[in-house]
């Protein structure tokens, strides 16, 4: 009779356990879920069990009171917006305990919002999952910090090098009006073709570029956009005498591959790359559906070519963007990617 009702309690508390395991299970939603980067986050969390995935009714979704209501009922809110939209929203959260992971351009520099690239420096994991509020990196700022913050960090690179970079992205990037303009039936010869933007050096992600890899002057950065849904690769050349440090080709990629060791998603490549390489050129997508980036070292001596390869939807928006939920969960940093 003891054996049994033994039995019987471990039996309650096993179900009473389940009980809080599914009770703990936090909400998270998705504000902006039907634009480019919220449909890829949404993807990726859809079939999770770990957390809710709550979804907000067609006919609610431009009620302000609806919205309101469940920005402060769940645990992680994911802004996929335009700026402005992303700061509405944020002033319609009162709820101090609701984390906020926004995907846009609005708080990216903004004092009190971590920065959530979390191989950036090595206490970066500890402030994204102490935080409430988090950034997600750009993708262009993604492959440019990544491949400079570390040189400037480790003092290879000076804070004032007059730093020039240049990146080829898919129009994806551009949002849902570039890819109606990209895969319209009538799409011109014109669109088709590379067309390189934001001329005058005023590209909206230079100020972050800057401030987080803590340069004096911000870079000369011109990206280029092609005639492909997604997939990104960004350029920094450098000259090796104006560097601090002279170092070769083979240095550099040795400081990167330091820094990164162990990392599991950005990965430093072999050096020469030519087995990474199609007959000498540098293909396009290798990373795309992933949340991997890729860091080259080319060149020699005198001058030296860093290059980060990734998926502009992926390492460079909502891959990241789930780390970071990962991170806040404290969960696997990769479930789910």
């Amino acid at each position: 009779m003891l054996i049994f009702f033994e039995l019987f309690l471990h039996g309650m508390t096993k179900a009473a356990g389940g009980r809080r395991d599914n009770q703990m299970k936090k909400t998270v939603f998705i504000d902006g879920q039907h634009g480019t980067v919220g449909l890829r986050i949404h993807k990726r969390l859809k079939d999770r069990t770990d957390i809710d995935l709550i979804e907000i009714s067609v006919g609610k979704r431009k009620d302000p009171k609806t919205k309101q209501k469940l920005l402060n009922e769940v645990d992680i809110v994911f802004l996929c917006l335009p700026d402005n939209a992303a700061r509405e929203s944020v002033s319609l959260i009162t709820n101090k305990s609701v984390c906020v992971i926004d995907g846009s351009t609005a708080h990216r520099i903004t004092e009190g919002w971590i920065y959530g690239l979390p191989e950036l420096r090595e206490e970066q994991r500890t402030l994204i999952r102490n935080s409430k509020r988090i950034v997600v990196p750009g993708c262009h700022a993604t492959g440019f910090i990544s491949m400079l913050y570390p040189l400037v960090f480790k003092g290879v690179i000076a804070p004032d090098y007059p730093v020039t970079s240049y990146a080829v992205v898919g129009y994806s990037g551009g949002g849902k009006s570039m890819i109606v303009d990209y895969e319209s039936e009538d799409a011109s010869n014109e669109i088709k073709n590379p067309r390189p933007y934001s001329l005058v050096a005023d590209h909206k992600h230079i100020p972050e570029m800057t401030k987080i890899v803590g340069l004096v002057h911000p870079p000369s950065f011109t990206p280029t956009v092609v005639n492909i849904y997604n997939g990104e690769i960004l350029f920094i050349p450098l000259i090796v005498r104006y560097l601090k440090k002279e170092l070769s080709a083979t240095d550099i990629r040795a400081v990167l591959f330091e820094y990164y060791a162990g990392e599991r998603f950005i990965k430093v490549m072999p050096y020469p790359s030519d087995d990474y390489l199609h007959n000498g050129f540098m293909t396009f997508s290798d990373c795309n559906g992933t949340n991997n980036l890729e860091i080259f070292v080319f060149g020699g001596r005198d001058r030296i070519l860093l290059s980060a390869r990734f998926d502009n939807l992926g390492k460079g928006s909502s891959g990241t963007a789930v780390q970071n939920m990962n991170l806040v969960l404290g969960v696997n940093e990769a479930t789910g990617l």
